[in-house]
């Protein structure tokens, strides 16, 4: 029998895998924040998502981190907050022999309260854009010692007293500017929304259409401006060109195929509306500083495990 092929889409994590003997805290001790403090190796280990947010700081070891399509190594200090439904996964490559009792501090909430109490608490208004950024994935620099700190402060109360701890972590994050986001995301806009319905009228169309051929000229006629006027709302608003935010919709689309799919590249690159391979090739290295089918071969590294060779898809772009 050949070997059996691995499973490319992440796994979802529910509440029923939260075991406290994996380092999670009891059920019972808060449905908000939840601590986990765990070591590697460790069945936590995996291409996974679930429905909160989640800030990860690594404390031990040093490996491969996988955050939506981005991949990247990670050490101590290495500080990352995961939005819902990020798939997500660091792999520990330098343990000691018999592992490490402690490599990550994990600190899970849900976004959807918070979200709800916007609407009545105005001071809540703040962390919407860390919120927003965190779909990405943000990797933060110079405060792996305040978190550490907050962590434990936070695990160690209850109710009242542990939201105000968390609120506190919260507006350390907020406020940082020494960051950066990991993971492409074709629908990121930083303009105020009273500005946005033209443009979110653009996007949302792109993201329907990157397989047929998008034309400046068309989304003009759409939206019944001229190409000029377009053209300056959408590199005011997105911080891009019309084409060059087609572009990172499309290889966006294409990283996905590739992560969790075997199509041939060659595929990929007409279903996400290139017309020919070398302009997919040229376009994906400008955006993700490699090539399709070395991203699809480092991707497969999120899994944790060698991946067979009879698993490989031939690369049309070779």
């Amino acid at each position: 029998m050949g070997s059996k092929r691995p499973v490319l889409t992440p796994q979802f994590e529910h509440d029923l895998l939260r075991d406290p003997r994996l380092g999670y805290e009891s059920p019972n001790t808060s449905e908000f924040v939840r601590c986990i403090e765990h070591g590697s190796p460790t069945p936590l280990e995996r291409w996974h998502c679930h429905d909160e947010c989640e800030l990860q700081l690594i404390v031990g070891a040093r490996g491969r981190a996988f955050v939506g399509d981005y991949f990247g190594h990670f050490e101590p200090g290495h500080l990352v907050l995961t939005g819902p439904r990020l798939p997500h996964n660091w792999i520990s490559t330098d343990l000691p022999p018999n592992g490490l009792e402690v490599r990550s501090l994990v600190i899970q909430f849900r976004e959807e309260p918070l979200r709800e109490g916007m609407r009545a608490i105005k001071e809540l208004e703040e962390a919407r854009p860390l919120l927003e950024r965190a779909r990405r994935g943000i990797e933060f620099f110079g405060l792996s010692e305040s978190v550490r700190d907050r962590f434990y402060r936070i695990k160690r109360t209850h109710g009242l007293q542990r939201f105000a701890e968390f609120a506190d972590l919260l507006c350390l994050l907020q406020n940082s500017r020494d960051y950066r986001l990991l993971s492409s995301d074709s629908t990121v806009v930083v303009s105020p929304i009273n500005a946005l319905s033209t443009i979110n009228e653009i996007i949302e169309y792109v993201n329907e259409n990157y397989g047929e051929s998008l034309s400046l000229s068309d989304v003009a006629v759409r939206v019944n401006m001229s190409e000029d006027t377009v053209s300056r709302y959408f590199k005011k608003a997105t911080d891009s060109t019309f084409t060059t935010f087609v572009n990172r919709v499309r290889v966006h689309k294409a990283c996905e195929l590739l992560m969790h799919s075997e199509r041939q590249i060659s595929g990929i690159c007409y279903e996400v509306g290139f017309n020919n391979m070398a302009n997919f090739n040229r376009r994906f290295r400008e955006i993700k500083g490699t090539t399709p089918s070395e991203f699809r071969r480092q991707s497969m590294d999120r899994l944790g495990r060698e991946i067979s060779p009879g698993a490989q898809v031939r690369d049309a772009s070779r």
